[in-house]
């Protein structure tokens, strides 16, 4: 998705890499690379669109990227993602099932979705983008395998998805300064921390060598 960029989302193991390669892909990728990231977060994949949105924000705010730009990419890449989820659902709900109940969290969350569904129809389906959005790859699965009407699910679709991409980017671009301090604080907490975890490390270390040593010269002694 973002050759580029040399790393792939898949390799990001922790926040820290996360943190030093999302603004450089966002600014060599902006619109393209949130439309992607927006797009498989719909499909229930374990993408960071919450937090690429925030940092987009964040540098739209200090000119690094047309804001306008970047929220039509997002909004066009969601709502892609949940047409193509959708359209999963109403294709294949067996396979999709299994795949889903694979893993008790995504099995616990098709349930909720299901049911959400069920219950609240149109509405949940503009709910379920936001304020509630981790259901909502999810609840467009269960519409299109429940058989949702797709033009019902795209009119509550469309607004839902609006709302999301304003909420997470308008965040970012508001309190830039903020969030830019925060992880600043977050960074240096972490170092902190690091270097305690290290002297800690080293301390029962040492502490074994010396205990051990002891043992040796004891048991050398008694012989």
């Amino acid at each position: 998705m973002s050759e580029g960029t040399g790393l792939s989302l898949r390799g990001l193991d922790t926040a820290a890499e996360l943190e030093a390669w999302l603004p450089a892909a966002l600014a060599m990728h902006g619109p393209p690379l949130m439309f992607v990231i927006c797009m498989l977060s719909c499909l229930a994949l374990p993408v960071p669109a919450s937090v690429a949105m925030l940092a987009a924000g964040t540098l739209a705010a200090e000119g690094g990227m047309s804001l306008w730009s970047i929220a039509l990419a997002c909004w066009a890449g969601a709502v892609v993602g949940d047409q193509i989820a959708f359209a999963i659902g109403r294709a294949g709900r067996g396979p999709l099932v299994r795949w889903l109940d694979r893993a008790p969290k995504r099995h616990a969350a098709r349930l909720r979705a299901e049911d959400w569904t069920r219950r609240r129809g149109g509405p949940g389906v503009l709910l379920s983008r936001w304020p509630v959005s981790p259901l909502g790859p999810y609840v467009n699965f269960a519409a299109g395998a429940a058989g949702f009407h797709w033009s019902r699910f795209l009119a509550w679709d469309i607004p839902g998805e609006a709302i999301w991409v304003a909420v997470n980017l308008g965040a970012g671009y508001l309190f830039a300064d903020q969030i830019t301090a925060v992880y600043m604080v977050a960074h240096e907490a972490a170092g902190l921390l690091l270097l305690a975890a290290a002297i800690l490390g080293i301390a029962f270390w040492r502490r074994r060598v010396l205990e051990r040593r002891a043992e040796d010269e004891t048991g050398t002694a008694t012989d």
